[in-house]
């Protein structure tokens, strides 16, 4: 229905062809949004929920034959929305359903609340898919394995700590407290999600936030103990006789040797997006792996930043809200204005961004190009003071002038309380990137709890 590339299909063409294959007999038009070729994002979690269903709408009123809804659509409350107004007959979900196969059930029942949202992320799914891997699902990596060892109800109970409430953290302490084991989760913070919730906060990944709720009620379902606000210490472990301690502290920010970190003031990823500590006009990024790129791109959004609407969505990539032009794209895009320079330094000879997800690193690329970040692969640091960086480039010395540094260059484990409970007669347990954290990331460390949670 909606090509979403130059050139593509007229709207006379779509309702064309509706209406050709109507008489053919058909019984049902399902919708299509966008060719792979499309430079546009359409099933990726900054896009707005339901953003296409007016294309449905408007075919709606050309054919007699039931039309269907697609495209970022993940809840019950969306989808009746659809269907109430008048925009669809029916509404399709494929991932939604991998995050909860019990997404009908729930919603029958009026359980909304605790279905697992999909969160648009495509690393379980889509990536693993077009890497020819089998597909499965970050937010519950069960999906496609539901055969392989499955989770029993524990003959043993026992008394376990969880320490850390990030991704490998909370899906530990679900599954084992749902098996029949006494479970209390420490969280320093006051919020659920470590990494993952501080990654909620970047424009795009409002998503994010679905899966803390569903952790939350999945939480109180099975009776866990959740303590926010919390560093378990030593003692307290000792103290309350666990039987099992689950290291999941994950990691904290590190700085590899830069000449001139030693000395230079420079802010980290938790100073810009949990601190909020000030971030000046002319700024240098070190490092642009996945870290990088969500802090450029919150600190390129303009002030007071909203999630954005699918008015706004559809003028930023260039869509025809009226899907009248051809292919569905204008030749005009709005771009909100950027008040900041921002320098992306790479130290890895590489086309920067080429290790994100497979699926949505060009949206994240093409983002930052339009906001004329610039992004600067094969970097060598020469020197770095708080309000210069040094540094040689494609062979030529370059001298940035800058306001801030930021250094999301690496991430190192937070393992201390590991070594403190050796040979305290604890059954010690360490997971994710509290155990190792290069190349850990959310999925890999769902995973990998949820293998630990079967085992305990």
């Amino acid at each position: 229905m909606l090509d979403l590339v130059e050139g593509g299909s007229s709207w006379e063409e779509v309702v064309s062809l509706a209406k050709e294959v109507e008489k053919l007999g058909i019984n049902i038009i399902n919708t299509g949004i966008g060719w792979h070729e499309a430079r546009v994002p359409t099933i990726a979690s900054g896009v707005p929920r339901a953003t296409f269903s007016g294309v449905t709408a408007k075919l709606r009123k050309e054919v007699s034959v039931p039309v269907v809804a697609c495209n970022r659509v993940n809840t019950p409350e969306v989808a009746e929305e659809i269907i109430a107004n008048g925009q669809a007959d029916m509404v399709s979900m494929a991932r939604p359903f991998l995050a909860d196969p019990d997404f009908v059930i729930k919603s029958e029942q009026g359980r909304a609340n605790e279905i697992n949202t999909c969160i648009g992320c495509n690393q379980g799914c889509l990536d693993q898919v077009f890497e020819g891997k089998v597909a499965t699902c970050l937010v519950n990596p069960n999906a496609c394995k539901e055969y392989e060892v499955k989770v029993q109800p524990t003959e043993q109970p026992r008394k376990i700590a969880v320490v850390g409430a990030g991704p490998a953290g909370m899906i530990i302490a679900a599954v084992a407290a749902e098996r029949g084991h006494q479970v209390t989760i420490f969280e320093s913070r006051d919020t659920l999600g470590g990494e993952f919730e501080i990654a909620a906060r970047i424009p795009g990944k409002e998503e994010f936030f679905e899966t803390l709720r569903y952790f939350k009620h999945r939480f109180e379902r099975a009776e866990v103990n959740v303590r926010l606000g919390q560093t378990a210490t030593k003692e307290q472990l000792l103290e309350e006789r666990y039987d099992d301690v689950v290291v999941a502290t994950g990691v904290r920010p590190w700085t590899p040797p830069i000449p001139g970190t030693e000395t230079a003031e420079y802010l980290n990823y938790l100073d810009v997006l949990v601190d909020r500590k000030t971030v000046g006009k002319r700024v240098a990024i070190i490092g642009a792996g996945p870290i990088g790129f969500d802090v450029a791109e919150f600190l390129t959004e303009p002030e007071g930043h909203q999630q954005q609407s699918k008015e706004a969505f559809m003028a930023e990539w260039g869509i025809d809200s009226n899907f009248a032009t051809r292919g569905g794209i204008t030749k005009t895009q709005s771009i909100p204005p950027v008040d900041r320079e921002i320098f992306m330094l790479e130290v890895r000879d590489m086309k920067v961004g080429s290790d994100l997800s497979k699926t949505t690193g060009w949206i994240h690329r093409t983002i930052l190009q339009k906001r004329q970040v610039k992004m600067w692969g094969g970097v060598t640091f020469n020197q770095v003071d708080s309000k210069r960086v040094d540094i040689t480039h494609k062979g030529e010395n370059k001298v940035l002038d800058v306001d801030t540094v930021i250094v999301c260059a690496g991430q190192k484990s937070r393992s201390d309380l590991v070594s403190e409970l050796e040979n305290s007669g604890v059954n010690v347990h360490v997971i994710g990137a509290a155990q190792d954290a290069r190349g850990m990331d959310a999925k890999k460390a769902f995973a990998v709890g949820l293998e630990l949670a079967k085992t305990l």
